[in-house]
């Protein structure tokens, strides 16, 4: 039974009872009952307003999670773009380990972020490197040739 149901099954037993409103009793049993029943009024519309607030929140998730589906598969497409092979290499002058693509190789250098010394890349060689390291893409090519 809800609150507004057994306030109102409250007023029917007083009502019933025959109290006199004009006792003190009588006065204070009227004020409480009336109390009861603005207070079962008030609750049934908060819970209205939070059930409307609930389902209007539900919609925004929705429409939130359609805006983040959007966007990050854009966001996963251009990276899947984006991402290219990357390359390895040490600085001779400090050993730092120095990551690159393939636009730092057509740019035919870069410079070591630790100590600024500029690295340059030959990709003038085709057919790769005397002590190849497979960068170039003809690791071990040249060991066959020499077997034939």
């Amino acid at each position: 039974m809800e609150i507004l149901e057994k306030v109102a099954y409250m007023k029917g037993l007083a009502e019933g009872l025959g109290l006199d409103g004009q006792t003190k009793e009588g006065k204070l049993l009227t004020v409480m009952r009336d109390i009861l029943d603005d207070m079962a009024l008030e609750l049934q519309d908060m819970r209205e307003g939070q059930i409307d607030l609930e389902e209007a929140l539900d919609a925004v998730s929705d429409d939130l999670s359609d805006v983040e589906s959007r966007v990050y598969e854009d966001e996963d497409e251009e990276e899947d773009e984006e991402d290219g092979e990357v390359y390895q290499t040490t600085c001779p002058n400090c050993g730092e380990e120095i990551f690159f693509d393939e636009t730092i190789l057509e740019d035919g250098g870069v410079r070591c972020p630790d100590c600024g010394e500029k690295l340059e890349f030959d990709l003038d060689e085709s057919e790769g490197c005397p002590n190849c390291c497979g960068a170039c893409g003809s690791a071990g090519e040249d060991e066959d040739d020499d077997e034939e």
